[in-house]
């Protein structure tokens, strides 16, 4: 049983944590909205009112476009992953077949090999096939390296279903799809949900699977279109501040809406009772 001081001490803990994580993120806020001139980098509350900066970075980054791709890529590999992840997981998890246990360590080797050690075999491959310079040349390796992960994060989910609903299924004769569809996907929402913000958080932050595949073409992500305007603004930093909250603003949005069930997810299988 937990007393009242510690429960106390505990809260307080986590709000001292909450401020410490949430300064820098203020800090750059501020940085943002000082004024344009200002090339010291200094921290003005007084002067944080020029939010003209934020339209002023958005026309001379071309964040319209870059934004445009990386949410055409990074909303094709969230699907792309959840269609195949959750029936592979819960073909490994519930169905016995020749070979289950070597195609689920394949599947594991796609979170072994790091994708600096394929880039250029990458490469090449989409090119050979016609894909470089395309969104597909991002989207199919993202895929890939997402589906490896979804498929191991959705059959841990569906080893720890209660059987007994399984069962239950099978018995009033409801088909092995039937019983994905009606009854499992139902209690998965948390864990389908949390798989969908950590596939979009990594493929809207990768930057070196865009830098090469996309490097003939006119399309650039987010990361690529930041990376660039540093190099032509480097001393000004309040426009710098700017563009990276632009960048990062549709993963916090998306992590605020989902925010519930990623964390439901995430907790799901710490406790049993």
């Amino acid at each position: 049983m937990i007393g009242r001081w510690e429960r106390r001490a505990g809260y307080a803990i986590l709000v001292l944590g909450s401020f410490i994580a949430a300064l820098p993120l203020c800090g750059v806020v501020l940085m943002a909205l000082n004024s344009p001139s200002d090339s010291s980098g200094s921290l003005s509350v007084s002067g944080a009112h020029h939010f003209s900066n934020f339209s002023t970075v958005w026309q001379l980054a071309g964040f319209g476009r870059s934004l445009k791709a990386s949410a055409i890529i990074a909303v094709t590999t969230v699907v792309i992953a959840l269609i195949v992840s959750v029936p592979a997981g819960f073909a490994l998890a519930t169905m016995r077949f020749r070979g289950r246990s070597v195609l689920f360590y394949l599947l594991l080797l796609g979170l072994l090999i790091p994708l600096e050690a394929m880039i250029v075999p990458l490469y090449f491959d989409m090119r050979r096939f016609g894909l470089a310079n395309d969104y597909w040349s991002v989207i199919l390796p993202d895929s890939a390296f997402s589906v490896a992960f979804g498929s191991f994060w959705m059959r841990a989910f569906f080893l720890s279903a209660p059987r007994s609903l399984v069962e239950a299924a099978r018995l009033d004769g409801a088909s092995v799809l039937t019983t994905l569809r009606r009854v499992l996907l139902p209690l998965a929402r948390p864990q389908m949900l949390t798989l969908a913000v950590l596939v979009f958080v990594w493929t809207w932050n990768d930057f070196l699977l865009p830098l090469v595949m996309l490097s003939g073409s006119q399309i650039q992500t987010a990361p690529i279109s930041l990376v660039f305007f540093q190099s032509q603004h480097t001393t000004n930093y309040t426009y710098l501040a700017a563009a990276a909250l632009i960048t990062v603003a549709p993963v916090v949005l998306i992590y605020v809406l989902l925010q519930r069930s990623f964390t439901r997810g995430m907790l799901s299988g710490a406790v049993k009772g």
